[in-house]
Parts: structure tokens; C-alpha cells; sequence
């Protein structure tokens, strides 16, 4: 596999701890969720990971499998967050193939370096509806199934059940230059979140967000200033 398991899992971890679980991911052909996935599927968890890009889709998900023996990773390609339709048959599909959907992380999105002057109102819009409205739609999409596992599961046991994972950033506390667009859609994740935290909690769904700072952007410092 492309990562070593050391570099992937803390030995905190205990093993087998999501066994019978299986992740949902968009977003899961990049660099940020794949690695996410890879960690849980090491702990024995199932997974279904969907992109836009078929080819590359497919290939993180044999990847993702090669992690360990006998695990089920379905790498489903040609979906797009925006398009409800298409993620409906992915989860569909997910759920067909794998028996349920446990955990979700909605982690597609859409990022670049732009000046606020240079930057179009469609690139604008594009980062807000993969990001802000991508996370909605798998979330809605989502959110039945991982009822169900919480009622098909002891949700204080030790292998949790119904768990949302969002992908945000902290861009957007004080503002960072060449990402405001990007910043506006973390902002926004940030509020989806929340609100599905306290809606959900009834339900005993939970959410996790991950944040991820500037030094994720591997930017040089001085393009800061």
C-alpha cells in the first residue's frame, strides 16, 4: 500500500474496533479522505469511497483495499456531489453491496489559489456548491441509514454506530488572502454542522469535524503577506 500503516493508524487505536462498520466518503479520491478511509479500513471497517473522476476513483479504492485481506472497498466514480441523483444511486448501491451505511464523511471539495479581483462568480459558485451543498446533499442522503445503524446498534457500545465526519478548515477565524471562497464554504460547513449535531443528537448521530489549518495548504509563507 501507498502508506505505511504507521503513518496511517496510532497505535491507540484498537484493532478490529470498526469491525462491521462500513464508511461512506466523498470526496474519498483525495489525499485528506482517502487516508481517513485507509485508517478505519485498517481497523476492519468496509468502505465506499465516490469521485467525479472514475479511473482514479477505482484506483484509491484498490489501494485503500490493499490495506488488508478480506476487506470490501467499492470505489464508485463518475458522481458528483451537486447532483443528488447520482449520489442517491452511490449510497443505493453502498448500502446493496456492503449491508449498511455506519459512518459518513462528507469530505468532497473544491479548492485553489485566486486573488478576490481574479476570482469569477462561477469558480465562486462552484467551490460553495461542491463543498457547502455537496455536504448537504450526501448528509440528507445519508442520514436514514445511519439511523438505522444506530438502532441496529448498541450506540454506547464500543464500536460506534451513526457517526458524520465533516471536512473544514479554519481559513475563515481570520481570514486568509487567496482563499476567500474557499473560506466562505468551510464557514458554511461549519454552520451545516452544527445544526446537524443538534438535530440529530435525539438520534444519537453524531458529528466530528476535521479541521485543517494552513499549513495543510502547503503554502509558502511568504505568498502569505
Amino acid at each position: 500500500m501507498a502508506s505505511s500503516t504507521t503513518n496511517v493508524v496510532s497505535e491507540v487505536w484498537k484493532r478490529g474496533i470498526f469491525e462491521n462498520r462500513v464508511v461512506f466518503c466523498t470526496g474519498g479520491n483525495g489525499s485528506i479522505c482517502s487516508v481517513q478511509v485507509q485508517a478505519l479500513v485498517y481497523l476492519k471497517a468496509d468502505a465506499c469511497v465516490v469521485g467525479r473522476n472514475v479511473k482514479k476513483t477505482e484506483l484509491v479504492a484498490q489501494r485503500i483495499a490493499s490495506c488488508r485481506p478480506g476487506c470490501k472497498v467499492l470505489g464508485i466514480g463518475g458522481v458528483d456531489v451537486r447532483k443528488v441523483e447520482s449520489l442517491k444511486n452511490a449510497v443505493e448501491r453502498c448500502v446493496k453491496e456492503l449491508g449498511s451505511l455506519d459512518f459518513l464523511i462528507a469530505g468532497a471539495a473544491g479548492n485553489f489559489l485566486s486573488p478576490l479581483h481574479k476570482l469569477s462568480p462561477n469558480a465562486f459558485k462552484s467551490v460553495i456548491d461542491i463543498d457547502v451543498l455537496g455536504s448537504y446533499n450526501i448528509t440528507k442522503l445519508a442520514l436514514p441509514h445511519l439511523v438505522s445503524s444506530v438502532q441496529q446498534n448498541n450506540s454506547y457500545s464500543s464500536t460506534p454506530a451513526g457517526r458524520i465526519i465533516y471536512v473544514s478548515a479554519t481559513l475563515h477565524y481570520t481570514g486568509i488572502p487567496l482563499q476567500a471562497h474557499a473560506s466562505v464554504a468551510k464557514a458554511g460547513i461549519d454552520a451545516l454542522s452544527s445544526s446537524v449535531a443538534i438535530e440529530c443528537y435525539p438520534n444519537h448521530v453524531r458529528k466530528v469535524s476535521r479541521l485543517f489549518s494552513r499549513r495543510h495548504l502547503k503554502l509558502p509563507r511568504k505568498s502569505l503577506h
